[in-house]
């Protein structure tokens, strides 16, 4: 997304009071934020104009009692730009939706001051960390190897045995977004581990040493420059 570009949102939550403080908040929010109320409803996501928003803004409690993580992989898997908006404030949740793509998670007690900066950042396809994810991560002690999606993993294979994010992106049918998406994504997680991979063959290092990818799959690629 390019600087002052509109941002548009799309919310999905089943309390209609919590879309209705978020609608006020991106329209005081400066520049405003169009905000989509997809009331509740996931086909509002993939259809209409959900389908097309930068952001998906998240309410893990679709199903009662039952956190919704299948929707937010599904979410992930294609692409779309997450912020998780819910009231669960357990480390496990938060770590769980952050590993499944999650860009950021805030607990409804997060007012506006997180949640449009939230936003934009999530346009931008950049990660935030408010209070709860960071009491959340500092308190994460599992040792250094990030979780990775299939489609992640996916994703940076086809990257690494491909020149350009183009033929990646036609090669698994979706869009370079979705492509660039996906690979901030894995970044972010290696960060969050403190194993930053700011660069491409900082990834494909992390990757053969994680097993994602082997050498005699890296053989045929190109030199990873980027």
């Amino acid at each position: 997304m390019l600087a002052g570009e509109r941002i548009t949102a799309v919310i999905v939550d089943d309390h209609a009071a919590i879309a209705a403080g978020v609608r006020y908040w991106c329209e005081q929010a400066r520049p405003t934020i169009e905000l989509i109320d997809a009331r509740a409803r996931m086909a509002n996501v993939w259809t209409g104009p959900g389908a097309g928003a930068d952001v998906v803004i998240f309410d893990l409690e679709l199903v009662p009692k039952n956190p919704a993580f299948g929707e937010l992989r599904r979410l992930a898997d294609h692409g779309r730009r997450v912020v998780v908006y819910s009231q669960h404030s357990d480390s496990p949740t938060v770590l769980k939706c952050v590993n499944l793509g999650a860009l950021a998670y805030l607990t409804k007690t997060e007012g506006p001051e997180h949640l449009v900066p939230a936003i934009r950042a999530a346009a931008a396809g950049r990660p935030y960390t408010a209070p709860s994810l960071g009491g959340a991560l500092a308190g994460d002690d599992d040792p250094g190897r990030p979780r990775i999606s299939h489609r992640e993993a996916e994703v940076l294979r086809a990257w690494f045995a491909a020149s350009s994010k183009e033929l990646v992106a036609t090669r698994l049918r979706i869009s370079v977004k979705t492509v660039d998406t996906h690979i901030e994504r894995v970044r972010i997680k290696y960060a969050n581990v403190g194993r930053a991979a700011r660069t491409k063959s900082d990834l494909v290092t992390r990757a053969l040493h994680d097993g994602l990818i082997t050498l005699e799959e890296l053989g045929t690629a190109p030199d990873p420059v980027r």
